[in-house]
């Protein structure tokens, strides 16, 4: 499939080992629609669930603004008062390659992001994983950006409600704006929607009991978990905390990409 083609933004592609599908939508934030497992569909269904990817911010900037060298910007509040999960997941991508198990896309930075530069994202599957990779470039200034995964896996697969577990160093305290304070504290009982420090990389499972046992691991530090809403739990690997641009901003220069990977790998039980 080519990326001069215009319609490739429009098909859904489709990957495949063994019993295992994936499907990816470039037109809808290039995120995946659809992962089965021997027929058992893991992610929520709906055009705003799947996994999609958060670039170049990963949840929410405080009040829609961030400081980058003197100048300070403004991106609309899609999650008022805040900006929230970035831009790309609104935007349409480009297929620039796409095989039997894997796949690459491409989509520009633009408004109402301030500086231009791409984002590539490349899928990698096998029949006991999924790889998923995204690399942020600018093409002229140097911008601070975050990238990372918003996946929504179903809370039920069958009968079965998943657990989660994991070993965080920290949680990030949250204040009453939904932003972290700047305070770590010892990780508290759920229900979260809270940031959590994994310094040694993210590592996270989750088990549906006599279903299935799937890890989500990433070499970023940062993990973000939504268990609040009855139909799904999110697992997020980002690069950095959410209101990151403006606290831990890390910068994408001409020499040197944002890159971070992450993949979901699986055992039946």
């Amino acid at each position: 499939m080519s990326s001069s083609s215009s319609s490739s933004s429009e098909e859904k592609v489709r990957l495949a080992a063994g019993d295992v599908e994936v499907t990816v939508a470039p037109a809808n934030g290039c995120r995946v629609d659809s992962l089965r497992i021997g027929g058992t569909e893991l992610l929520r269904q709906g055009e705003r669930y799947g996994s999609f990817p958060m670039v170049p911010w990963c949840g929410r900037t405080g009040n829609g603004r961030f400081l980058n060298g003197a100048t300070w910007h403004q991106l609309p509040l899609n999650s008022p008062p805040h900006a929230i999960h970035g831009t790309v997941r609104d935007t349409a991508w480009r297929t620039a390659r796409a095989g039997g198990s894997d796949a690459a896309f491409t989509c520009d930075l633009a408004e109402p992001w301030p500086y231009p530069g791409r984002v590539t994202q490349t899928f990698e599957l096998s029949e006991d994983s999924l790889t998923l990779q995204l690399g942020v470039e600018t093409y002229g200034d140097s911008f601070p950006a975050q990238a990372g995964w918003h996946p929504w896996f179903n809370r039920k697969l069958g009968d079965s409600a998943v657990e989660l577990d994991f070993t965080p160093r920290w949680q990030e305290e949250r204040g009453d704006d939904h932003l972290p304070t700047g305070r770590r504290v010892a990780p508290a009982p759920g229900p979260w929607d809270d940031c959590f420090g994994m310094p040694d990389g993210v590592d996270v499972t989750l088990t549906w009991p006599g279903v299935l046992e799937l890890r989500v691991t990433s070499r970023a530090p940062w993990v973000v978990v939504y268990d609040e809403q009855e139909a799904a739990v999110c697992v997020e690997p980002q690069s950095g905390p959410p209101n990151g641009l403006n606290t831990d901003p890390r910068l994408v220069t001409p020499i040197e990409p944002l890159e971070v990977a992450t993949t979901f790998a699986w055992r039946r039980l």
